[in-house]
């Protein structure tokens, strides 16, 4: 699986608001969202590290207590553990990434 076409993914609606496409490399999984104004990620913490790079809009992010707005060129590295949540400030569209794959996820 060299190539994946992510238009071609079914999208699944995980939370409210929250609409993803998902595929996994043997090492990671990738979650391309669409996300609605005021759709939120309660705090919550996994083992995977994850990282958030939005695309467009804007994402509150909270991690291990640090609040950001994140936006187009600015990403966001949640290490394995921390806890974290989220909260579209616009609508907008982010890819998160996930190490190690997230097994049943997506």
């Amino acid at each position: 699986m060299p190539f994946v076409d992510t238009s071609s993914l079914p999208v699944i609606e995980r939370l409210p608001g929250w609409f993803g496409r998902y595929f996994h490399s043997p090492n990671m999984t990738f979650a391309h969202y669409d996300f609605k104004r005021g759709a939120s990620i309660h705090e919550h913490f996994h083992e995977e590290e994850e990282v958030y790079e939005v695309i467009e809009g804007a994402l509150e992010l909270t991690i291990a207590g640090v609040t950001q707005v994140a936006r187009a060129g600015l990403a966001g590295i949640v290490p394995a553990n921390a806890p974290h949540s989220v909260k579209a400030l616009t609508d907008g569209r982010v890819i998160i990434v996930d190490h190690p794959a997230r097994q049943g996820f997506g």
